[in-house]
């Protein structure tokens, strides 16, 4: 058994279903700040919050189980990273303990247990500070990352990537496009989270005032969010990725041999042998325009790089083109909704309240896609030109004993994943219950 592969497959477990509760609480902690605002005027939103309140409130217990076994698996499966990029890697990890998860879990507490027992300025202040916080934890885990794709603000010395420059490193060429991208990617999560939700209210003719305010605030919320995704935060990122990762930019887009006037393909289906693309279409000159703002720009295909040092293919190119397809039915659903609602036909068929309900988990999909595309993209490095992912592993962990763990991980988190969907459909099945006593106004 290989235990490369084996660690990878562990690490991709973990990462993976710890990566379905952030994009869930960044979204939904940013629209509770939309909601507790309108509560000032209307009471019907601060039920509403404190119905998505309990729901956060579960979100994040799992979310911060999950990401404390991904953390531990760097020093026990990767130590070898570890030892090449401890100084630079644990500096943004600290920074989001100290500044970001602190700040979040702190205030969420406040948040949750504080209504009628704080000032309501207080309160609503407290909503914030868990968006901050959540939005700023994001921002040093996607630094870290970031690091491993773009490296920067660094010399290697005695086999070692040693730090010279903090903000180089925290703002190497990658950081902000991709954190812009990727909790644009949470907002949009978050909408359609409170929109599917409130669909089932209107739908099950439960508390259908509510579900009716949920739907709107979320929609007109989702649709701007999946048109910043679209332009200019995904449209960015693939031109940074051009520019800095020409690899997984040949890999992602399928262009397997260089090229001037590159097409853009949207749809095909790939083969790793030969590389080719069968039963493509595609945009004549489009991906050169997009890339470098010229049609006839040059672009670089697979056939120039070495293959030991590009991307495995198929899955890299799949999960890209997944993505981009369910970012366009963001929109179209979104912009659908949007429009009915403006007309004042969005509660006159189920079709479209239907379509909502049952899209809650394909922005945590699409998520998932992009970061496969992401990270499978960067391969066979583990951080980019700089150390490959074979030498990365901890040579000391056997190969039955990462298997062992892949075992008792996957049961684990299969009791988890079960325990919470279990718990979301009966908070929503109970739906906003009344707000009681008199808040406190002072």
């Amino acid at each position: 058994m290989d235990v490369v592969l084996l660690s990878r497959l562990q690490f991709a477990l973990t990462v993976g279903f710890h990566f379905l509760f952030p994009p869930i609480t960044i979204g939904v902690a940013w629209l509770l700040v939309i909601l507790e605002s309108f509560g000032w005027r209307e009471e019907e939103y601060r039920r509403l919050a404190t119905f998505f309140a309990g729901i956060l409130g579960l979100t994040f217990a799992v979310g911060v189980a999950t990401g404390i076994v991904m953390e531990f698996q760097f020093g026990t499966n990767w130590a070898q990273y570890s030892k090449f990029v401890g100084d630079i890697f644990g500096a943004p990890l600290a920074a989001e303990g100290v500044f970001a998860f602190f700040l979040e879990s702190g205030f969420l507490g406040l948040y949750l247990f504080g209504r009628r027992r704080v000032s309501r300025r207080l309160h609503w202040f407290s909503a914030l500070m868990v968006a901050v916080g959540s939005t700023l934890s994001a921002f040093w885990i996607i630094v870290a990352n970031s690091w491993q794709q773009t490296p920067a603000g660094f010399v290697v010395r005695n086999g070692r990537a040693e730090l010279t420059s903090f903000a180089d490193a925290v703002f190497n060429p990658s950081t902000v496009i991709r954190f812009l991208h990727t909790v644009d990617a949470a907002l949009i999560t978050g909408a359609f989270f409170v929109a599917g939700i409130g669909a089932y209210l209107v739908l099950r003719a439960k508390e259908e005032v509510l579900g009716k305010k949920a739907i709107s605030v979320a929609v007109v919320f989702g649709l701007i969010a999946a048109l910043l995704e679209v332009a200019p935060f995904g449209h960015e990122h693939a031109r940074q990725v051009a520019r800095t990762q020409p690899e997984k930019f040949a890999a992602i887009e399928g262009l397997y041999t260089s090229q001037s006037g590159a097409p853009l393909v949207l749809f095909a289906f790939p083969v790793e042998t030969p590389p080719a693309l069968k039963a493509r279409v595609e945009l004549p000159g489009v991906l050169s325009w997009l890339a470098f703002g010229d049609v006839n720009a040059p672009i670089r295909g697979m056939n120039e790089f070495p293959k030991d040092e590009t991307p495995p293919l198929w899955i890299t190119f799949v999960s890209f083109h997944a993505m981009v397809a369910l970012g366009m039915y963001f929109i179209f659903i979104m912009g659908v909704s949007a429009w009915k609602l403006y007309r004042g036909t969005l509660w006159t068929g189920s079709w479209i309240l239907t379509m909502l309900l049952w899209s809650i988990p394909l922005p945590l999909l699409a998520c998932q896609l992009g970061w496969i595309a992401a990270e499978v993209g960067r391969q066979p490095w583990i951080v980019y030109h700089l150390l490959r992912t074979s030498d990365a592993v901890s040579v000391t962990v056997p190969a039955g004993d990462v298997v062992l763990s892949i075992v008792m991980f996957g049961i684990v988190y299969l009791a988890l994943g079960v325990g919470y969907v279990a718990m979301l459909v009966q908070k929503v099945r109970r739906g906003p219950q009344p707000l009681g006593q008199r808040e406190v106004t002072a």
